[in-house]
């Protein structure tokens, strides 16, 4: 990898685009420091002493937008609401004819399904800014909290209508804008921008993580050293299973039968077809901590104080349970179970929707049907009816491999969860911060874009030094 990166700076070209997005991703960062107008940003920052939460909707829309949720930035959406839009567009292409069949079209097809899903992302900018924000409010308690953070927002006065358009079409511009900064990545520079965007991000958000660690620790020298030998452990076990499963593939053997081609004879081939053992990436953990988030939210709309009051009624309790102990951040002193099954329940999303991702990537490519027209089959399965046979068979093998994809996400998801526990058996509270520091999902983007960084490096490498 160093040689590469070596090499690739003796190359002019290389040299060029290198630093040019390292200057994209550092514009990026300065502008993640610009706060959304109409926020007191004094408030803002007394709200969040203690942090806006790792594992909630907030911290995974802080995680993909590189802290500037902390900061509540104009990118505090980052690119998350062209990410949603892209699922969208995902998951419709099979349903809606109009759209399969600009996929079938080659890159021109491609391209008008991307403009389609950048006008599909300034809606749900909007709606996500307002929902966002809202958000906020019933986290730091509600309309009055929300009222100090943000004085003049809301639609009830008239005299707030202006700014409070001027704030959700700031934000709504931060991330077209942040969007377009990964375009200009992926045009000029290297690797995939939006993906290096959130990645750029996440490894921002370390230095500050390792900081809130040793401050955790400053009382106890022992625990300091034991939660950063755990940290060290941590993060390279995790990297370690990332890089396994993620470079994990089922190779299915394919061959091609002889073709004539006019004057021409085309011997058959002999090849594989690679399944990826996680084809889902971190997408469902994204799915599922936002449905986990539901919940505390609505629960927290019943309920009027964060503690217990006199003759509160069995359903009073039971909200007030729901709104403080079912989310990741919940104190185990207090809700010693509940926090456990907000992790079951975590594990079981983001399995079940690993499963049902997968599914519909795989029915969108229609590998069967493609093999069938190339002339391919896979040996000792018969093609069917228009490579129907040789779909069920891969989607068997797909679903097999899929499991233990499933369950590796599953994991990585409620790793946090897990030295929680841990640290309150224990009784070193840094333990719990030391799988906080680069979460589950946030390891997974960076060792991804790092893998598929260096691969596109070495292939243009490669690339300049091939002689024919």
């Amino acid at each position: 990898m160093f040689e590469s990166v070596r090499e690739a700076f003796q190359v002019a070209d290389i040299r060029r685009k290198i630093l040019f997005t390292v200057l994209i991703m550092v514009i990026y960062r300065l502008t993640a420091n610009i706060p959304v107008p109409g926020v007191d940003v004094q408030q803002w920052l007394n709200f969040t002493e203690s942090g806006i939460g790792q594992g909630n909707l907030l911290g995974v829309l802080d995680l993909l937008s590189g802290g500037a949720v902390s900061n509540f930035s104009v990118l505090s959406m980052g690119v998350y609401p062209y990410i949603t839009a892209s699922i969208i567009m995902q998951l419709l292409t099979p349903v809606i004819p109009y759209l399969e069949e600009l996929s079938q079209e080659g890159e021109s097809g491609r391209n008008r399904i991307n403009r389609i899903t950048y006008y599909l992302t300034v809606p749900l900018a909007l709606i996500q800014a307002l929902g966002q924000i809202n958000l906020v409010g019933l986290q730091f308690g509600g309309a009055g909290a929300l009222a100090q953070i943000m004085p003049n927002f809301g639609f009830s006065d008239a005299a707030n209508i202006v700014p409070t358009l001027v704030t959700l079409l700031s934000m709504t511009a931060g991330t077209m804008f942040a969007v377009w900064l990964g375009e200009q990545i992926t045009e000029n520079g290297v690797g995939q921008g939006i993906s290096l965007i959130i990645f750029g991000g996440i490894a921002s958000q370390v230095p500050a993580n390792l900081l809130n660690l040793l401050v955790s620790t400053e009382n106890a020298i022992g625990d300091r050293i034991i939660s950063f030998v755990a940290f060290i452990v941590i993060t390279i076990l995790t990297v370690l299973v990332i890089v396994y499963i993620q470079e994990g593939e089922r190779r299915i053997p394919v061959r091609y039968s002889r073709r004539i081609r006019g004057s021409k004879v085309y011997q058959g081939q002999s090849t594989h077809l690679p399944v990826k053992v996680n084809t889902a990436g971190m997408i469902p953990i994204i799915f599922a901590t936002s449905i986990m988030t539901f919940p505390s939210i609505i629960a927290s709309f019943f309920v009027r104080t964060g503690t217990a009051v006199e003759d509160e009624s069995f359903g009073a309790g039971l909200a007030r349970t729901v709104a403080n102990g079912l989310n990741p951040g919940a104190d185990i002193e207090i809700y010693r179970w509940t926090p456990a099954v907000y992790w079951l329940l975590l594990f079981f999303f983001v399995a079940a929707f690993t499963f049902f991702y997968t599914n519909v990537m795989m029915q969108q490519q229609k590998m069967g049907r493609s093999l069938h027209q190339r002339g391919g089959f896979i040996p000792g399965i018969k093609p069917g009816d228009k490579g129907k046979r040789t779909d069920e068979y891969i989607n068997k093998v797909v679903s097999r491999i899929t499991f233990v994809g499933a369950v590796y996400l599953g994991i990585v998801a409620i790793l946090p969860g897990i030295m929680a526990y841990i640290a309150w058996a224990v009784g070193i509270s840094g333990l719990s911060q030391s799988a906080l520091i680069i979460s589950g999902s946030g390891m997974i983007i960076i060792v991804g874009v790092i893998i598929d960084t260096m691969r596109q490096i070495e292939a243009q490498l490669v690339m300049r030094s091939y002689e024919g």
